[in-house]
């Protein structure tokens, strides 16, 4: 575990909570400075195929989005530093506009089929892609045209943390399920060549 995780989220109202329920709050050493991502965490990162991020606005309330796009469309940079590319959608722009009065964001990611998740904490900027053309490029997904990045998000990592598998619900993609399946499949294949070989008849299939 990254010391700066536990350093920054555990507020002395936090400890208070974790004492006056459990007793005593948990001891906390003393974090050299921000977290630096590892090999574990970038590979881990760009082989996402999405993400949550959290803000918040100006009266407080805290905002949830979830992004999505083809796998290492969340970018690392160095090993302190993501970005990603912001495309054209709704236009509603609450990220983007809870980011100009405070840069502070959390990251959220899931593997589902592992059990694992990667939480992060980072301060964001959000670069107009017209001003910035060589880092749009370099973020633009694959098989999406540059000219459709309209912001860029820059993150800089200060802190991250790995959670343990309890209570993590497996899901899979069709790819994943299709993959999995596909050795079955040449199996049954097979079975039905080597029955239609052998004269006998092959049993319909079922749904």
């Amino acid at each position: 575990m990254a010391h700066n995780y536990l350093s920054t989220t555990f507020t002395p109202a936090v400890l208070a909570e974790q004492a006056r329920y459990y007793g005593k709050p948990q001891h906390v050493p003393p974090s050299p400075g921000p977290d630096e991502l590892g090999a574990s965490e970038q590979v881990f990162i760009e082989s996402r195929d999405s993400f949550y991020l959290a803000t918040v606005g100006a009266d407080g309330w805290p905002y949830l989005q979830h992004r999505g796009g083809p796998r290492g469309f969340l970018k690392v940079l160095d090993e302190r530093t993501l970005a990603f590319a912001d495309l054209g959608g709704n236009r509603q722009l609450i990220s983007t506009g809870n980011l100009v009065g405070n840069d502070r964001a959390s990251l959220f990611l899931m593997d589902y089929p592992r059990r694992q998740r990667l939480k992060l904490l980072g301060h964001v900027e959000v670069l107009p892609a017209r001003d910035h053309a060589a880092l749009a490029a370099e973020v633009a997904p694959e098989g999406i045209a540059v000219r459709l990045v309209e912001r860029i998000f820059r993150i800089r990592i200060t802190a991250y943390d790995w959670n343990c598998p309890k209570y993590i619900t497996p899901r899979f993609t069709p790819e994943e399920v299709e993959r999995a399946a596909a050795p079955l499949k040449q199996r049954l294949t097979a079975l039905e060549a080597a029955l239609l070989a052998a004269g006998l008849p092959v049993p319909p299939a079922t749904s």
